[in-house]
């Protein structure tokens, strides 16, 4: 991986003949995607009425000049045909987005057929259409995962399709993702290779008997997945305004405990999600830009709380400077296995934002449920920061191991932990 991804790659690829390797997260995703090539599991679809006032033309140049502003909009993955390696060129055409006309009766057939798999191979990877019927106007804008996350796709729905609409030509260029990656393949092979085996000290002996909670169930029908939703008592947004907290890592810190509970191990190895964003010109990015990291701890019954959330504080950071390295964490099978954890803070996707075009509010039209094919030991905790200042749980959980009771229950034994994780002299063997 260190000579496939670096002198390689860098030397064939964006000296010579436009072709640029996946990011590694964008690779992981790709060979997902080939587990199921018929499904829709990572289409971003999304259907949006928009005021029967709004200028379709107009419209439709808007959404046009946006997508060319962006290169990511030209990817096309493909096979170098020198080496045989999957690259991605960013110099595709882009498709005009046309103003389909339609009966009323005939977009209702329509609509349950809009969200279709893609060819991953030498095609666009993303949808927009615009339609009109006798009482009502549609945009309609599907994402292959791959090729944006949630937040890039926020970026040209909320902001600049709107701006251009009317008339506000954005003043500033966006990074390109061609030239992101350019930066990226930049890293020497030596801080490459000391970042690979970070990440495999990281999670070596990794476990599934060890490190997922214990099934409650045993079922051998086909495995879907579920959700629990929880609303957490024993803590605010205040807390951390007090504190000099993280947010995300004291979330992440009492998932952690909660899984050393539920196991009964002192070790933990779980994964976390970052936005893969740190600087303001990365979130004008439009991309597929996230990062999943590994995570493993070591409890001292005799550490404080305090000295925990500063030393997960401390690991959290020091592993970021190894975000290029994250190849190797996604080429190991514990990637897909281990649990996962999200902690939302804001708008980061079309849905929670609220979309205006043309000054005027939109409205998001449900779309048949898209295919959802979870992995075995699929379970997710995803932390939601509300604008009330209230925080949540989405759980995710797959329905051959698991149990809605056992999540519930899951739930609220992490909200036992934050209001012992407020006290930060706590042991935290008291809490284990």
């Amino acid at each position: 991986m260190e000579t496939d991804y670096t002198t390689r790659i860098l030397n064939y690829a964006v000296k010579t003949c436009g072709f640029y390797p996946l990011r590694p997260f964008q690779l992981a995703l790709f060979d997902l995607q080939l587990n199921k090539a018929k499904s829709t599991m990572l289409n971003m679809s999304y259907l949006l009425k928009i005021d029967n006032s709004i200028d379709l033309e107009r419209l439709a140049k808007a959404i046009n000049d946006t997508l060319n502003n962006y290169d990511i909009f030209r990817c096309r993955f493909m096979f170098h045909p020198g080496t045989n390696d999957l690259c991605q060129r960013f110099d595709g055409e882009i498709s005009p987005v046309k103003i389909e006309k339609i009966s009323d009766e005939e977009f209702e057939i329509r609509k349950k057929n809009l969200v279709e798999p893609y060819q991953l191979a030498n095609a666009p990877l993303y949808r927009m259409k615009i339609f009109e019927t006798p009482t009502k106007k549609y945009i309609y804008a599907d994402f292959h995962h791959s090729i944006t996350d949630g937040l890039g796709a926020a970026v040209v729905f909320s902001y600049e399709i709107d701006s251009r609409y009317q008339g506000k030509i954005p003043k500033r260029t966006p990074l390109k993702y061609s030239d992101l990656i350019t930066q990226e393949l930049l890293i020497s092979p030596d801080e490459l290779a000391e970042g690979n085996k970070y990440w495999r000290e990281m999670f070596n002996g990794f476990d599934e008997k060890k490190h997922l909670p214990p099934a409650d169930v045993e079922k051998t029908d086909f495995a879907r997945e579920e959700i629990v939703f929880y609303n957490f008592k024993n803590i605010t947004s205040n807390y951390f305004k007090e504190k000099s907290r993280n947010e995300n890592n004291f979330f992440l810190a009492a998932n952690m405990i909660a899984m050393a509970k539920s196991t009964k191990s002192k070790k933990i190895i779980i994964s976390w999600l970052h936005s893969g964003r740190n600087t303001r010109q990365e979130y004008r990015i439009v991309g597929m830009m996230l990062e999943q990291y590994p995570i493993s701890w070591n409890f001292d019954e005799n550490m404080t709380v305090g000295e925990f959330l500063d030393g997960l504080d401390e690991k959290i950071n020091f592993g970021m400077k190894y975000r290029r390295s994250l190849s190797a964490f996604y080429s190991q099978s514990m990637f897909a296995d281990c649990v996962t954890f999200i902690f939302q803070k804001g708008a980061v996707n079309l849905h929670e934002n609220n979309i205006v075009i043309g000054g005027k509010p939109t409205e998001f039209i449900e779309l048949p449920a898209e295919e959802s094919f979870p992995r075995d030991n699929s379970l997710t905790f995803e932390f939601h920061a509300e604008n009330s200042g209230n925080y949540s749980l989405e759980i995710a959980y797959v329905t051959t191991k698991y149990s809605e009771k056992f999540m519930q229950n899951f739930a609220e034994s992490i909200d036992e932990i934050i209001l012992n994780l407020k006290d930060e002299n706590k042991k935290l063997g008291e809490i284990l």
